[in-house]
């Protein structure tokens, strides 16, 4: 069988930064096995894919190691497909998700999607955490998705090279760390997920699911203009509307083409 597949820079205007996802619209879904090795062959962060339920569609992700239950630029790249290429001129889209519906709506710059909030609690550092970051945080938070690490500034949050298979070995799937923003960034943050067969991600839109409700409670308001700091890089608008996540961004489209299968 022949598929299409779309290859889209996220959460960026300019093509080459952001963080890219692969999508791809069936006419069903395949069985999982044959998704994970799709996704594996794809050799990206996350690969989309998108069947059609009437007016909406079943949305679902894959990393190259496994499915996850939510992931942000990659339902703003399957966003972008639907409204540029299956159904043009589109101005909303609902996605069925394990994270349950998720509604995209076009914006002028972009397209603003509304994901559930992550909040989390403070902890205590779980022993080898600080080792594994290669440095010594000044809170610890965490919930069921992640664990976050608030440092002391921009500048060691971007000096740091985490040791990767010590942060595999940790009991949450992945650590976001962040710091207070610097210019026109309220926060600025990375995430590493290297038991996901992600080591950085470029960015990360479940990542600010958990960072918005906290920086709203830090910093006394609801909106802000974050900035991942990954080597490719990207910027989200983060809103925090009662337990629900507002994150807005922009698309670029890379590579169209057909995948055999």
């Amino acid at each position: 069988m022949r598929t299409p597949i779309f290859q889209i820079d996220a959460f960026t205007t300019r093509r080459f930064s952001g963080n890219p996802a692969a999508v791809m619209p069936m006419n069903g879904f395949l069985p999982d096995a044959v998704m994970q090795s799709i996704a594996d062959e794809n050799n990206l962060a996350e690969t989309a894919f998108l069947v059609a339920e009437g007016g909406d569609y079943r949305l679902r992700w894959f990393t190259p190691m496994v499915e996850v239950p939510l992931c942000g630029h990659a339902t703003l790249a399957s966003a972008a497909v639907v409204m540029e290429r299956l159904e043009p001129g589109r101005n909303s889209v609902v996605f069925h998700s394990a994270s349950g519906p998720l509604t995209v709506k076009r914006t002028d710059a972009g397209y603003v999607m509304n994901f559930p909030a992550r909040p989390s609690e403070a902890i205590a550092a779980p022993p080898g955490l600080a080792e594994a970051l290669g440095v010594v945080p000044v809170e610890v938070f965490g919930n069921a998705f992640n664990y976050m690490a608030a440092l002391e500034s921009v500048e060691v949050l971007r000096q740091i090279a985490p040791d990767m298979a010590a942060l595999a070995r940790r009991d949450r799937p992945g650590v976001i760390v962040t710091a207070p923003g610097e210019g026109i960034y309220d926060f600025i943050s990375r995430y590493f997920a290297p038991a996901k067969g992600i080591p950085e991600d470029p960015v990360t839109g479940a990542a600010h699911c958990m960072l918005t409700p906290y920086w709203a409670k830090r910093l006394g308001k609801t909106e802000f203009h974050a900035y991942q700091a990954s080597r490719r890089g990207g910027e989200i608008v983060c809103r925090l509307v009662g337990d629900r996540v507002e994150l807005e961004g922009s698309c670029v489209f890379y590579l169209e083409g057909e995948v055999e299968i």
